[in-house]
């Protein structure tokens, strides 16, 4: 028997009779397991809330109270009800084995017992619990994990919204962009998986612009140059904020590179054609469709008609061309 697998593993003997107590404990010491004794019906249910055993070992012919409703009580308690019991008695017929397992016993061992076939069964119980507690302390972890991931989204659609409010004239902006974002995506047949990398990168592509002065950043005027290259430096500025962080690292691609352009004239990097990440390449046609279409202050938003045209001329210099030719299938499709 492989007494690594008893380690730890807390069993409480509940027999009215001292004989029957000190031969299950001669049985069982030296095989690994934690051992407990109750002596009554009673006892033993307060044993198992306090102890919490891993299984029970339960005589049935007890005064007071008899091991079946012992079992029965067990298994109408919460706290306790998923306990493996083990029923051990005397009445070697049908009719006890049938009460047995309709009290909610897992196992039913006629005395006198096989000191071997005991062992066996308890140690299958013991696995068999110690495997469910296993499955359910995974599932707590999977609980866990999924509410992280709502709690980490919701903090970057919290900055997003945050970041748009702080630039009031593109309030609402991150969102829209993101949308068509993804429905480009979908349109490529772009994983499910990288479609959630892409939506955080859109909603924190102006993640950079947390390091631009408002002065800069709220000028009702046109940019000097001087102006315009710390402008520039905000996709810089958001991969810095974002590259050690692991879980929003596969999220870089659009913060960091979607001003950059087809034609090799974007920056931070000037990288041209299929250099730019896929990704990038659909967000910065999102990107710009949503800003021509919506009011600024220096300009009323622009017709459809007309942003389009703007944007079919761009292919093949701001635009990727394959990237502009699904957008067009996208937006005539909604």
């Amino acid at each position: 028997m492989n007494k690594e697998s008893n380690v730890g593993s807390l069993v409480l003997i509940v027999d009215d009779e001292y004989i029957g107590r000190e031969t299950l404990q001669s049985v069982l010491e030296g095989e690994g397991y934690q051992l407990e004794m109750a002596e009554s019906g009673f006892q033993a249910i307060e044993k198992a809330k306090q102890l919490l055993p891993d299984v029970i070992l339960l005589d049935v012919m007890m005064p007071g109270m008899t091991g079946f409703e012992v079992c029965q009580r067990i298994r109408s308690d919460p706290q306790i009800a998923e306990i493996p019991i083990i029923i051990l008695t005397a009445l070697d017929d049908r009719e006890s084995l049938l009460n047995a397992l309709k009290a909610g016993a897992d196992d039913f061992i006629s005395k006198p017992f096989d000191r071997y076939e005991l062992r066996a069964r308890l140690l299958g119980i013991t696995r068999l619990n110690r495997y469910q507690k296993l499955l359910q302390e995974r599932a707590k972890l999977r609980e866990a994990n999924a509410q992280l991931l709502n709690a980490y989204e919701a903090t970057i659609e919290g900055l997003s919204h945050a970041l748009d409010l702080r630039d009031r004239e593109t309030e609402g902006h991150s969102r829209r962009v993101t949308e068509v974002t993804v429905k480009l995506a979908q349109a490529l047949d772009i994983s499910e998986d990288e479609i959630t990398h892409i939506r955080r990168g859109a909603l924190l592509h102006d993640v950079g612009k947390i390091g631009i002065p408002d002065s800069i950043l709220h000028k009702p005027d046109t940019l000097t140059e001087a102006e315009w290259i710390t402008m520039r430096k905000h996709p810089q500025f958001a991969y810095n904020m974002l590259a050690p962080i692991e879980y929003l690292r596969q999220a870089l691609a659009i913060p960091y590179n979607h001003h950059e352009k087809w034609d090799g004239t974007g920056y931070p990097r000037g990288l041209k054609g299929e250099e730019i990440p896929m990704s990038a390449r659909l967000f910065a046609i999102a990107d710009v469709w949503d800003a021509l279409t919506s009011n600024r202050p220096y300009r009323d938003a622009w017709t459809a008609e007309q942003a389009l045209a703007y944007i079919r001329e761009q292919s093949g210099k701001h635009f990727d061309p394959r990237v502009v030719e699904l957008f067009f299938q996208v937006i005539e499709s909604t």
